[in-house]
């Protein structure tokens, strides 16, 4: 993932993010640096997860299993009465397989164990028989009831902070096996069946475990292509990868990611490090201290507050945060309007020496955004440059003044479905003079007007854009449901059940 540095003209980048989306930054906790050993996001799935998982398991097992398979089966059996009796079957077919009981739980240190129990399969196959100087051929079909099967997905993490699987054990069983010929000699073959039914069944057994394996195989070789971070607009991608293997208790697993936003086409390193995370952590006031197991959440996602952090000094060191302002994008009502005859009443010098001519205002960040999460809510300063241009009638500018704005501000993130939003206040605004080309300019009277300003208009617009929200990622057909979301000490904490449609 490549991209050309972005430009840092004094004009608004092409692509630079959409006000609503650098606002969400507000609103947004954690993140975890690149040189620190702390993850900025750590999820933690719960054995209700893991039951709402386990339909998935039942179907990818089925998908596996009722298909053709190769056996290449081969064996011989010796009777005194008839002689030796050889036989092949190269390969089977499992038309049904009913799963009765089925159980799915964590395999502490290893990762996710399936049993099934009281399983019936159904199965037919092509074989080729010789007895004595007579060959033959023809099918069988075969039941097999009472079949039990235990298999261990282990889980860890590669070099590249991808996710592996391997098979960590398996054991399939089944006792009641019932076989039927069909053409050729088979009323024979249906005299001898009790003799074939143990190494038949032996090697079904076998089977079902090496198409398992197969099949796990598959997986792993699908999961090194997976992508360990995502590119978001031309700026700023995100490593999602993981920190770590994932640490699987017997009552749930923890998954740590690295959750560092970094700009495109250059990974740098931030000098500060995130706090860890410890779960379980203490749940919103609104839920039960103890949660009964009936209302355990599936998921607990916990982000720290760098994940934001690591977001704006992306979005800085890029010079995406850089905007600017003319008269044509200020609401009408807005009460300072970009002119010298209206900006001329904090400077006078400005409006004697260029009567009514329009004025551009550059707004750029001077310094990274700074975001902290507390139990109240959200907290970010903001450090800006507000440089003042006066346009002449052949569209040159003349620089005017040039201003550092800062602000204090604080937000609410709310979370409804699988969208995040939330509202932003202002708390503070302080205006302070670099320079200025026409004399000195009354910030104190121009901050007085920005604060009214805002408040009146800057401010209900950002809320409306923010309460839409913006959609969480989630895998397809897979959404949050009934998901709380709360403010901690450092991080946010999202809690939630799973729900899937297709």
């Amino acid at each position: 993932m490549s991209s050309a540095p972005a430009s840092r003209s004094r004009h608004h980048p092409q692509g630079t993010p959409g006000p609503a989306w650098l606002c969400l930054l507000l609103l947004l906790t954690a993140c975890t640096p690149a040189a620190g050993t702390n993850p900025g996001i750590k999820a933690r799935l719960t054995r209700k997860a893991l039951e709402f998982g386990r339909q998935f398991g039942l179907e990818l097992l089925q998908s596996l299993l009722q298909k053709e398979h190769e056996l290449n089966l081969r064996g011989s059996h010796y009777s005194p009465l008839l002689g030796t009796f050889t036989y092949a079957v190269p390969r089977i077919h499992i038309h049904e397989l009913q799963i009765n009981d089925s159980a799915v739980d964590f395999a502490e240190d290893v990762g996710v164990r399936l049993t099934v129990q009281r399983a019936r399969i159904w199965l037919s196959a092509e074989w080729g028989a010789q007895l004595g100087a007579i060959q033959d051929k023809g099918s069988i079909e075969l039941r097999m009831r009472d079949l039990a099967v235990a298999a261990v997905l282990g889980v860890s993490v590669d070099g590249t902070g991808r996710p592996m699987v391997w098979s960590a054990g398996c054991d399939a069983r089944g006792t009641d096996l019932h076989m039927e010929f069909h053409r050729g000699h088979s009323w024979l073959y249906n005299l001898l069946a009790p003799l074939l039914q143990r190494p038949l069944r032996q090697e079904l057994n076998k089977q079902l475990c090496l198409e398992l394996r197969r099949g796990i195989h598959r997986l792993e070789a699908a999961l090194k292509h997976v992508k360990v971070s995502t590119q978001l607009d031309p700026f700023a991608a995100i490593d999602h990868s993981l920190m770590g293997r994932p640490a699987i208790m017997a009552e749930h697993g923890d998954v740590a990611l690295k959750g560092e936003f970094f700009r495109v086409g250059k990974c740098q390193q931030r000098p500060s490090s995130a706090l860890p995370v410890a779960l379980p952590v203490e749940l919103p006031a609104a839920l039960p201290t103890v949660l009964p197991a009936a209302h355990e959440p599936m998921l607990l996602l916990a982000i720290t507050e760098f994940v934001a952090n690591s977001a704006a000094f992306a979005y800085f060191t890029a010079g995406a945060l850089r905007r600017n302002i003319s008269s044509n994008t200020l609401p009408r009502r807005f009460p300072l309007q970009l002119r010298t005859k209206s900006m001329g009443v904090f400077s006078p010098q400005l409006q004697e020496r260029y009567p009514d001519q329009p004025m551009e205002l550059h707004l750029s960040a001077r310094r990274q955004p700074l975001l902290s999460c507390h139990p109240d809510a959200l907290h970010g300063a903001l450090f800006s440059s507000a440089e003042a241009f006066v346009v002449l009638p052949n569209a040159t500018r003349v620089p005017a003044f040039l201003l550092n704005i800062d602000a204090n501000v604080t937000g609410k993130p709310t979370i409804t479905g699988n969208r995040l939003g939330g509202t932003v206040s202002l708390r503070g605004l302080s205006v302070a003079q670099v320079t200025s080309h026409v004399g000195p300019v009354e910030v104190k009277r121009l901050e007085t007007l920005l604060k009214f300003g805002l408040w009146l208009f800057g401010v209900p617009w950002a809320n409306k854009r923010l309460r839409a929200g913006v959609p969480l990622p989630a895998p397809h057909g897979l959404s949050l449901f009934n998901p709380r979301l709360s403010l901690q000490e450092g991080f946010m904490l999202i809690t939630t059940d799973l729900q899937y449609k297709s």
